[in-house]
């Protein structure tokens, strides 16, 4: 087994506990400390609601009345049913996850509510399982974070959106160095930090696969708390740490897919 292989297995089994316990408890789950507030959102259901966010993307995504909306790494169906508020019955909201306890989930929470514009796929989100051109809109919640080659994941997206089409994304980044401690914990990894990317390198990636118009729409710092360092730090490596409270920042990306001029490269 190749480490992506390792990776992928280990998001796999801590995402199916999760699914399956109803929520994010533990100190293995940091991205419980990092989740915004959906309650006030129109289309929110706490029984999908795993606390597994980093920021509100579908607040941010600009879905009109008919639009084709995709969440990739869709857990419980949280954003997808946010997003189906927003694009109403004539629209239509596809979620792509890796973890087959999390696609159970969410589409027992929408059979639950009777929504048949919104349907569940299990797939890896480097390898999005829809046909080119078909999404209007796709969005994402501290997901890409997980998954080993971030460059591939946006090429995808790429691929997937129409022209003119655009995505919103709400994920980990860093802007320094994380100790090699936290890098190297399962844990973290699952609760999303230890997986991040430099901020600069993911925006990169995000120009590299052709976007235009990209746009930070919302950044923020991300303080663990000390009950979760003390589990991978010692109190000294604590304190230097800390002396840079700003290194894990979430952030909600805008960008858009343009009409491709063949002088361009993107051809």
């Amino acid at each position: 087994m190749t480490h992506e292989e390792k990776i992928k297995e280990m998001v796999k089994q801590s995402y199916s506990e999760i699914a399956l316990q109803g929520g994010c408890c533990g100190a293995d789950c940091c991205s419980g400390i990092m989740n915004d507030d959906y309650s006030q959102l129109d289309g929110y259901n706490p029984d999908a609601d795993l606390g597994l966010g980093c920021g509100l993307p579908t607040q941010f995504a600009k879905i009109k009345k008919g639009d084709v909306v995709i969440d990739l790494g869709s857990g419980a169906g949280n954003d997808c049913f946010v997003a189906r508020a927003e694009t109403g019955e004539t629209g239509k909201v596809i979620g792509i996850d890796f973890t087959p306890a999390m696609i159970e989930k969410a589409r027992s929470n929408a059979e639950k509510r009777g929504f048949k514009n919104v349907s569940f796929r299990q797939g890896d989100i480097e390898k999005i399982p829809v046909t080119a051109n078909a999404a209007d809109v796709i969005v994402s919640n501290c997901v890409l974070n997980l998954v080993p080659n971030k460059k591939a994941v946006f090429s995808e997206i790429y691929r997937v959106l129409k022209v003119g089409g655009h995505f919103s994304i709400s994920d980990i980044v860093l802007t320094g160095e994380l100790p090699e401690k936290i890098q190297t914990a399962a844990e973290m990894y699952a609760g999303c930090v230890a997986g991040a990317s430099q901020k600069s390198d993911y925006l990169d990636f995000i120009e590299q696969a052709g976007f235009k118009n990209i746009t930070l729409q919302k950044e923020t710092s991300i303080l663990i708390p000390d009950d979760i360092l003390k589990n991978y730090l010692t109190e000294k490596e604590i304190e230097i740490y800390k002396a840079n409270p700003s290194i894990i920042r979430s952030i909600t990306v805008y960008a858009e897919k343009h009409p491709c001029c063949c002088n361009s490269g993107c051809c």
